[in-house]
Order: C-alpha cells, then structure tokens, then sequence
C-alpha cells in the first residue's frame, strides 16, 4: 500500500511514467489531423493553410494550427504534417475543412504560378466524415491530399485550379477504462497499471472514473483511498484494453479496514 500512496506524489509531479492525469468531467475524445500527399509530377503544390474546422453541431477550430504555407509534395514516403488536434464530445463528427488562403502555388517548369482555389479562402475545402467517436479514445484522422488528381488545367489559358481530392481515414489510436467507486464518495486515486507504468485519474461526484489514453494492454485497475478515509485499496486484475473501445471495469467497492482485516 505504501509503493501505491508514494504513486501519487509521482502522478502530481507528471513523472514520465504517468501519461495522464484526467478526471471524468465530460465525456470527451481527441482528434489529431493530420496531412499527407500522394505523389504528383509537380515540382511543388503550395498549398496557403490558414484554419482547419471540424463540424459536430458547429464549426470548431482545431488547437495549435499554423498559419504557413505547405508543400505537399514533401509529404509522402512516411512524412507527414500536423494540422492541429481537438477535444470534441463522444458521438458524430460529420466534415472537416481546410481554409486556405491567397498564397497558394504550383511549380511547374521551374516557375511558380498561381494555384486558383475560388472557394477555399470561405467555405473551404470540405471533407466529408461521418465518423463515429467514443469517449477516452484518440483518434488519428488523416487526410491523402491527391495532388495529381485536384489539379486542373484551365483549357490554354497557362492558369491552374484546385479541385482538391481528398481522401479522409480516421484510425483509433488509444483505448480506454471506465468504472465506478463504492462509496461514491470517496477520496481517492485510481490507476491503471502495467508493469512499472500507471495512468491515474480521479473520480467525479457521481463515483464514475475513466482513464484515457491507454495501449492495448492488460492492465490492474486498483483504486488507492486516502489514510484518513479508513477504507483500505481495492484492486481488479486482468483488464484488457483494445485499441478504439472503453473497457468497463465495473465497480471497485471499498471495504474499511477492520472488514478488510
């Protein structure tokens, strides 16, 4: 018991063995969007990226995107860009969109010329999802910039335009482990641990707790109270977390510690 309470001090102090420290406020899952490019016989496809939204209900933009212009041609073979990522709620999420702005270029023929994207710079590139998103996962969506296929060259007129291909594949890349303390009330820590590594969280006032963010693994799921509590730690061994899903651990009940004893 006293290796466990020393665990969490670790956990406040966000030692590299602990990955996170959630609590179940809000049934949220993470999106991380991603760029990449099929090859195309350009010398560059300078695409001006301005914002990145996603829609559940609204638009949202994503977190930390930067406003800089890419060339998607250096994309392929393995490289790839990170547009941004985003907390959203469990369920729906129905399209995503590029925003681009004026600066958008393809070089051909060891020039630079203008890259026409009439709509982009407004309603912007949009990218249908209709993908499903559960709570305590992240999900990684990435998006195949076809570039020899979304350029197209206006007649004899020398312009180019932009009629983006755009293939999206969102792929899971966590699952999680929800579950219940009795009491509910109680203050506690609760870890789920493999080997030597632990994700801990707290539970909210209804009792209810989920870890995120975790591998696919096996893992001991033990509930730490604190000393003034007089309820001892209880523990639920071999829990198996696969990739995209929420485990239920079902309920950890403590007992206080005469019972126990």
């Amino acid at each position: 018991m006293k290796k466990l309470f020393r665990m969490v001090g670790f956990c406040l102090l966000a030692a590299s063995i602990f990955s996170a420290c959630d609590s179940d406020d809000s049934k949220m899952a993470k999106v991380k969007v991603l760029l990449v490019d099929a090859p195309a016989d350009y010398e560059k496809v300078l695409i001006d990226l301005v914002d990145v939204e996603v829609k559940t209900d609204i638009w949202e933009s994503l977190d930390g995107v930067e406003k800089k212009v890419y060339d998607i041609l250096k994309l392929t073979n393995g490289e790839e860009a990170l547009l941004g990522e985003i907390e959203l709620p469990e369920g729906e999420l129905n399209e995503i969109r590029l925003i681009l702005g004026d600066n958008n270029k393809l070089g051909i023929n060891g020039e630079e010329v203008d890259l026409n994207t009439p709509s982009a710079s407004q309603s912007g590139l949009k990218i249908k999802l209709d993908a499903m998103l559960e709570e305590g996962v992240t999900y990684k969506l990435v998006l195949d910039f076809d570039a020899a296929k979304s350029i197209v060259k206006a007649g004899n007129s020398g312009k180019y335009n932009l009629k983006p291909v755009i293939r999206a594949h969102m792929e899971a890349q966590t699952g999680a482990i929800k579950g219940m303390i009795d009491p509910i009330d109680t203050d506690c820590v609760v870890y789920a641990i493999v080997g030597t590594d632990s994700i801990s969280t707290y539970a909210n006032e209804e009792g209810k707790f989920l870890i995120r963010a975790l591998d696919a693994n096996t893992y001991r799921v033990v509930a730490v109270p604190t000393v003034e509590s007089g309820l001892v730690e209880v523990e639920k061994a071999d829990v198996d977390v696969s990739i995209g899903e929420v485990t239920d651990a079902g309920t950890l009940t403590f007992l206080p510690v005469e019972a126990a004893n």
